[in-house]
């Protein structure tokens, strides 16, 4: 019975926030207000508490722009987790834009949608995410391509490490920065959440999204911790597959410290 009173409150909280925020953000889309990158990132933070996800930052996100992000993928929740974290835009797969709700979210909050599979517009992809880096937004991408158990990161794929090397001449200093992100959920309902418990957060892609949705609703009590670490230059002699690379291995690194409990570099 708390648990669906819990669901009941939640469903009312996001509503009411959905209804008083998204006419505002669609009119800062339309007229590209500055206040279309902030907007998402106050409607994310409510949508945590509601689902009671706890928040832990260890490091710094970088000053310095263009900035790219890139973190491990294991969940839906990842979005909602770093877009809490800071203002952000990400990097999805096309078919992303079909989905019902979470569709429409990541069109409201400027996602940027790419075809992998056709190399033709593999050009034209990368070029907005480059032109959108270039003018100062943060864009986040998940170079495992698919979401993962949760207990490791997948092969990093480095096709769109790409967009950073097209966003070097129009950066100021001639440099990109690539940062690697580590999120892990590591505790639930104030315990330490081990591999058994790990899938009440992760969400691979076998799994169907009401079903787990509603577990998350029902369980509404999650630790997570978001690591930023050691960012890359990425310059006009860079080379793409030795960035990713050591992003993979910086993020393999902090994911594995995070889920142990060990403190974290």
């Amino acid at each position: 019975m708390i648990a669906w009173l819990r669901v009941a409150f939640a469903g009312i909280v996001i509503l009411v926030a959905s209804i008083l925020l998204i006419p505002w953000q669609l009119l800062a889309l339309r007229f590209d207000w500055k206040l279309r990158r902030r907007l998402p990132r106050v409607w994310h933070r409510i949508i945590c508490f509601c689902l009671g996800i706890r928040i832990r930052v260890h490091g710094q996100m970088e000053k310095h722009r263009p900035l790219m992000l890139c973190a491990n993928h294991s969940s839906w929740m990842d979005i909602m987790v770093l877009s809490a974290v800071a203002d952000v835009a990400f990097i999805a797969k096309v078919e992303v834009r079909d989905w019902p709700i979470f569709g429409t979210l990541a069109k409201l909050q400027k996602s940027v949608f790419v075809v992998r599979e056709e190399k033709r517009k593999t050009g034209h992809q990368a070029s907005e995410i480059a032109a959108r880096m270039a003018d100062g937004e943060i864009v986040v991408l998940f170079p495992e391509g698919t979401t993962s158990d949760g207990n490791r990161l997948l092969d990093v794929k480095s096709s769109l490490f790409g967009a950073a090397a097209m966003a070097v001449p129009a950066s100021p200093t001639g440099i990109v920065i690539v940062q690697p992100v580590a999120v892990a959920y590591t505790g639930v309902h104030g315990l330490p959440m081990g591999r058994y418990h790990r899938p009440l957060a992760s969400w691979p892609g076998d799994v169907e999204m009401l079903p787990h949705l509603k577990d998350v609703l029902r369980c509404g009590a999650f630790e997570v911790d978001v690591c930023f670490g050691e960012a890359v230059s990425y310059g006009p002699d860079t080379n793409r597959k030795d960035v990713s690379t050591t992003i993979a291995q910086r993020i393999r690194a902090m994911l594995a410290a995070a889920l142990r409990g060990r403190e974290i570099a």
